[in-house]
């Protein structure tokens, strides 16, 4: 099922339909859906879609003839390949029927390992023929490092001959939601906690079962598909995957601060750790958070690291420290004794997540007293608030998120109001999010003042 990607598929419409020639990168992580995305836009419209793979250069090069030659029916591609990419990319550009403009290039960064002059090549290409023809080329990637330096960068030989871009992020938890609708709010609250937006992880689940059964089916089961991704994807993305899997175990078990991680890898240089989190963070695996409220983000010292991709948390909270159970399948007794205990807190920092987005839809259509500038997590050395929202006219929206089996009361009012004293303020609005509603006095009090909402999921 393809759902979403609204702006990305008009985006791509909007180039096609121009009358020059365009050069456009897709990238993003691997699973987020980009050859989907691709596959989707060019459907109905006649296109060369090459994917490259780990192959030589000329295997490559025989495989790329085949894509042209279903397409084109050029007699001489019939027997033979193109003896190397600047004939291949010369063909391309010069003649192509004038039918067969839109050619995708997938997973560029194996053709580039193949021949590391490729960029070079396409440059002196796209320099000499573009202004003649109205080719439309994309080149996708998943290795975000390389799209980032060796394509977009003003030292890549591509620099400047780009018409735009696209880094495809994976779903918001609306969009997530579209791919299993069967599924209620709430079900899927704890489905996006644990599979985050990435489709080829969200596609896996089917919403005719129960959560507890997707989850012992398609995590929990040591030969099913996302039992092994985590691994797998450590591997096929960094070559000291060891050293990755020892950061990612410290932050999972809450070292969380760079002095913190170095101490618990055992990594004494911390220029050196600094290295392995910055790749980290580039895959989108772990992100570096700060206090919302922090001007220089750069230089602070408060950053804290989590890990961002859903699944990797959740194979490192539950299925990495229990795999000796799940080596006897011991399924059922972690799933009781384990996971049913623990799994509304792990829930509970994803919901932030989840919250955060809501608040900004709501700023976004103009559903709030204020549009603010500025949204995120606060904390300092004695104090902490889930959602911190504010303009420059010193406008504050509090939020607080409580994914418990209790419903927030007075008391929690009471507390964040304190805590927004912390602030110097204008106007200040208080909004809370819960799993478990919230008591009559709360609502009363929400009932009578102006700047106090309530959101239940």
């Amino acid at each position: 099922m393809f759902v979403g990607r609204k702006q990305e598929l008009n985006y791509l419409e909007e180039i096609y339909k121009s009358n020059n020639s365009e050069m456009t990168i897709v990238y993003g992580r691997r699973r987020i859906g980009k050859t989907e995305l691709l596959r989707k836009f060019s459907r109905g419209k006649k296109h060369i879609f090459f994917s490259c793979d780990l192959s030589s250069e000329s295997e490559q090069l025989r495989q790329f003839s085949k894509s042209v030659y279903r397409v084109t029916n050029e007699i001489f591609l019939k027997d033979n390949f193109f003896i190397d990419w600047n004939s291949a990319l010369e063909y391309l550009f010069t003649s192509l029927p004038k039918d067969t403009k839109l050619v995708i290039i997938d997973e560029f960064p194996y053709m580039c390992n193949a021949n590391s002059a490729l960029p070079s090549i396409l440059q002196n290409i796209w320099d000499k023929h573009s202004k003649n023809s109205q080719i439309k080329l994309i080149l996708c990637g998943s290795y975000i490092s390389f799209m980032e330096k060796e394509v977009l960068s003003s030292k890549s030989p591509l620099y400047g001959r780009r018409s735009g871009q696209i880094f495809l992020r994976q779903f918001s938890f609306d969009e997530a939601t579209e791919m299993l609708p069967k599924y209620s709010r709430k079900q899927m609250i704890y489905i996006y906690s644990i599979l985050g937006g990435i489709p080829a992880y969200l596609e896996k689940f089917d919403d005719k079962l129960s959560l507890e059964k997707n989850i012992k089916i398609n995590i929990l089961n040591k030969n099913s598909y996302l039992f092994a991704e985590p691994r797998f994807l450590l591997m096929e993305e960094l070559r000291e995957s060891g050293i990755y899997f020892s950061i990612l175990r410290a932050i999972s078990s809450g070292r969380t601060r760079l002095n913190e991680i170095s101490q618990d890898t055992m990594i004494n240089d911390r220029i050196k750790v600094n290295k392995y989190l910055s790749v980290l963070r580039e895959l989108h695996i772990i992100e570096r958070e700060l206090p919302i409220t922090e001007k220089n983000p750069i230089k602070s010292r408060k950053g804290i690291y989590k890990i961002e991709d859903q699944l990797i948390k959740f194979w490192f909270r539950f299925v990495y420290p229990n795999l000796y159970l799940l080596e006897e399948n011991e399924v059922n007794y972690l799933w009781k004794n384990i996971l049913l205990e623990q799994i509304d807190t792990f829930v509970g920092f994803s919901f932030e997540k989840i919250c955060l987005e809501e608040l900004k839809k709501m700023n976004k259509n103009n559903k709030l007293p204020f549009k603010f500038k500025k949204i995120g997590r606060w904390w300092d050395r004695n104090n902490e608030i889930d959602l911190l929202g504010y303009d420059d006219s010193k406008n504050f929206i509090f939020g607080e998120c409580k994914w418990k089996n209790k419903k927030i009361g007075k008391k929690e009012l009471d507390t964040l109001v304190k805590k927004s004293k912390l602030f110097d303020t204008k106007n200040k609005y208080f909004c809370f999010f819960s799993k478990s509603s919230f008591s009559p006095v709360l609502i009363k009090e929400a009932n009578k003042e102006n700047n106090i909402f309530l959101f239940k999921y």
